[in-house]
């Protein structure tokens, strides 16, 4: 059966939808079995920065293509990566591998484009990795009538992944610009089978990067439309670098040690970070080089050669003399006919 497609004022071309009903594939493990302990998130968080929107822009062939799972998987790789200074933006080949991969699309056969469900798209990526190498490292399924916890995940590991069937008033019409708000609008339609990838919050609802464009879905929509009972999912998907980051900003509420135990039980290899990291030793500063001081050169002397006669006794030898605050020569005469002094001065010389 051929996958629904609805005209985008904004884009000027249709859009496909592609996301299959849920599928559980083993061990699906919660976010409220690790986040018992956090604390409140803060009233608003936003992870769709500058750096991030060339790849939030790009819809990645959901416009040919019911690859919006695959798509909506390298929104979450174009935050963390536009978020840490190397944005990653896939080309369309590498959409279209993943795609064939992990929903069985034949290139050239429109038969087998028939969209893929989140759960084997995201067991693919802790397998394999995306194409950029980032392998996660696993996923969480968020409860998303639990507003709190909603919060929690997106502030923690700076997006969700949802998967939601939307209700027909939301695609009819499409959004026309950034800035569409999505609330409760009736029964979802499983037709409009999409992912979309949420990337803020505030008091109104979760920010969501659908087909290249911004908008909100509020928390009622959330808490309706991302709910099992509607065949919803909300998910976590976690590589080892937004695990890093996570626990930097929670070190102790979050539990984990028991969540990358579960994970490496499931096949991973992540270390567990302490929750008690040590403090840096501060370095230890290198003291200056002393600079020597410049010596200050003695005051400029007068020498002569001396004759004095008295007694009749001849005293001859050379004199220094040291003129205190004056620049010129001494005339050593002058000195010694004012030196009352002289006999005292004249013993360190030898008698001719």
């Amino acid at each position: 059966m051929p996958l629904k497609t609805v005209y985008c004022e904004a884009l000027e071309r249709t859009v496909k939808f592609g996301r299959r009903a849920p599928v559980s594939r083993g061990f699906a493990p919660l976010f409220s079995r690790y986040a018992a302990n956090l604390p409140a998130p803060p009233a608003n968080a936003n992870y769709a920065t500058v750096p991030t929107m060339t790849a939030l822009r790009n819809i990645y062939g959901n416009d040919t293509l019911g690859d919006c799972v695959i798509a909506g998987g390298y929104h979450d790789v174009g935050l963390w990566t536009g978020n840490a200074n190397g944005l990653f933006v896939a080309t369309d080949a590498q959409i279209i591998a993943d795609y064939s991969a992990i929903g069985g699309y034949v290139p050239g056969n429109p038969n087998t484009d028939q969209g893929c469900d989140e759960e084997t798209a995201l067991n693919y990526w802790v397998q394999h990795g995306f194409a950029n190498g980032t392998k996660l490292a696993g996923w969480l399924r968020v409860d998303a009538t639990n507003q709190t916890q909603v919060q929690q995940a997106l502030w923690l590991f700076e997006s969700v992944y949802f998967g939601i069937n939307l209700p027909d008033k939301w695609v009819n019409p499409m959004p026309s610009a950034d800035g569409f708000t999505w609330d409760v609008a009736g029964k979802a339609d499983p037709a409009n089978g999409h992912c979309v990838v949420g990337c803020a919050y505030n008091a109104t609802g979760v920010l969501i990067d659908t087909w290249g464009l911004l908008g909100t879905v509020t928390w009622g929509a959330v808490k309706k439309y991302a709910a099992a009972a509607s065949n919803g999912e909300l998910y976590l998907l976690l590589s080892p670098d937004s695990i890093a980051k996570a626990t930097a900003k929670a070190p102790n509420g979050f539990d984990w040690p028991t969540l990358i135990a579960d994970f490496n039980g499931m096949g991973g290899s992540i270390p567990v970070p302490d929750p008690n990291p040590p403090n840096p030793t501060p370095p230890t500063p290198t003291p200056p080089t002393p600079t020597p001081p410049v010596p200050t050169p003695p005051a400029p002397t007068a020498t002569g050669t001396c004759t004095v006669t008295l007694s009749g006794i001849t005293y001859t030898g050379t004199l220094a003399a040291t003129a205190k605050g004056e620049s010129d020569p001494v005339d050593i005469d002058d000195e010694l006919a004012e030196h009352d002094a002289i006999d005292a001065v004249m013993a360190e010389f030898p008698t001719s």
